[in-house]
């Protein structure tokens, strides 16, 4: 799963580092919380190179009646995204990557104090201070009750977690590693199968994984200030807190 990331480099940058030309009209500004439904930069190949474009997280399918259905597939299992009608189209001609500066992930934390347990967000980034660049794929869908323009827009592939990522979480996006850039992004190798199974999980050294504000689980909070290192919440500090908010109130009567 990954349901929020950080796309926070300058269209340049990512240009350079994806070796990509921009192409898309206008880019967007940094954004530390990208929501699905949101544009965000993709690199995919064309007949004359790489490009950067922006599209909408959150694919599509060519054949669907509405765009409300891209709500429900901002991700796609590689188990199963061969076979799933929503996505093997794109999957074996329309692939490409999305850079991620980071990407936020939740775990539950129990709280003695309420019926629901808190949810404490974690940050992971590389640590060499690169982009991660996310398997994805994308699709072109004309609104049948439309002027005739076109949407593209795209998913996240995820897999099983590595050994960084299993204490937050047993799935993670799908990484593309620098010597398969190529073969990824190459629409006329229809092969995603064999594609998919080339590509393993990044070595979990490379990450960096530490909690962040709950701040950030509201999709309209942004700012570079929810990358910003806290002391994970657990059990025994929710019950603190809750003991000192008691105490507070007891002094205000």
């Amino acid at each position: 799963m990954c349901g929020r990331f950080v796309s926070a480099s300058s269209p340049g940058e990512i240009a350079d580092y994806f070796g990509a030309a921009m192409v898309g009209e206008t880019m967007t500004e940094p954004n530390y919380n990208v929501a699905p439904s949101v544009p965000v930069p993709v690199v995919a190949q064309s007949e004359d190179g790489r490009r950067l474009d922006l599209m909408r997280w959150g694919l599509v399918p060519f054949w669907a009646k509405s765009v409300s259905i891209g709500n429900k597939m901002i991700n796609a299992r590689v188990e199963t995204v061969t076979e799933k009608s929503a996505f093997r189209n794109a999957i074996k001609k329309h692939r490409c990557i999305i850079p991620a500066n980071a990407f936020y992930e939740w775990t539950a934390v129990t709280d003695p104090n309420a019926k629901k347990p808190r949810k404490q967000p974690w940050c992971i980034q590389r640590n060499d201070g690169a982009p991660f660049a996310f398997a994805a794929m994308f699709e072109s869908w004309r609104d049948p009750d439309g002027d005739g323009s076109r949407l593209q827009s795209c998913a996240i592939l995820t897999g099983p977690a590595n050994a960084a990522m299993e204490p937050i979480h047993d799935r993670m996006p799908i990484m593309v590693p620098l010597d398969m850039w190529d073969a990824w992004l190459d629409p006329t190798d229809t092969d995603a199968a064999a594609l998919l199974a080339a590509i393993t999980a990044p070595p979990a050294e490379l990450f960096d994984i530490y909690a962040v504000s709950t701040a950030v689980n509201n999709s309209r909070s942004s700012g570079v200030q929810l990358l910003e290192p806290v002391a994970p919440m657990t059990t025994e500090s929710l019950a603190a807190e809750s003991l000192a908010a008691e105490a507070g109130e007891g002094r205000l009567l």
